[in-house]
């Protein structure tokens, strides 16, 4: 198994759970942050079961949360040497929807007081009925706070993640049994 190294989430993500903790079930937004990362050793469980692959291990995920189906929103460890908040976060659904949904910590903050979550983001199913998203006040306070320079809408973050990493779906479908 791997390493469990530090699993706390960094500041800006951690102020950003806490609000999104005290939306569940009030805003229409699909996502349940946990607390802290899960440990490396329940990652791995995660991965092998979703994968079906059981010589994987779940290094290359820190997972924050999930939806209510229990898909996960994770960070995907893609680029080598560059610092957690600088990697993509990614969507890996209960029914095997996949999808990266912001090209780093910054941008995700930014998609959150856009009124989206990780599941909204990287789907391409039709909302509920009666959905749209609403712009958090508090959650762009965190994110103008946090990350004041990086500032899009969602649909703008959504779409530069889809074209940063276009083969994220087939490099996590190749690893399937």
């Amino acid at each position: 198994m791997t390493s469990n190294e530090d699993r706390r989430f960094p500041a800006a993500l951690a102020a950003a759970m806490a609000v999104r903790l005290d939306r569940i079930g009030e805003d229409g937004v699909d996502f349940e942050p946990f607390g802290a990362f899960l440990t490396a050793d329940e990652t791995t469980d995660w991965f092998r079961a979703w994968t079906g692959n059981a010589a994987l291990n779940g290094d290359d995920f820190r997972v924050l949360g999930q939806d209510g189906t229990g898909g996960y929103a994770a960070f995907w460890l893609i680029r080598p040497g560059r610092p957690l908040v600088e990697q993509p976060v990614v969507f890996l659904g209960s029914e095997g929807e996949t999808g990266v949904v912001a090209r780093n910590l910054a941008a995700f903050l930014w998609l959150l007081a856009d009124g989206f979550g990780p599941w909204e983001a990287s789907t391409s199913y039709d909302p509920e009925p009666g959905w749209a998203p609403r712009r958090d006040h508090e959650l762009t306070a965190i994110a103008e706070h946090f990350a004041p320079d990086h500032r899009a809408p969602a649909d703008t973050i959504i779409e530069q993640a889809a074209q940063e990493f276009p083969d994220f779906d087939e490099t996590v479908m190749d690893l399937c049994r």
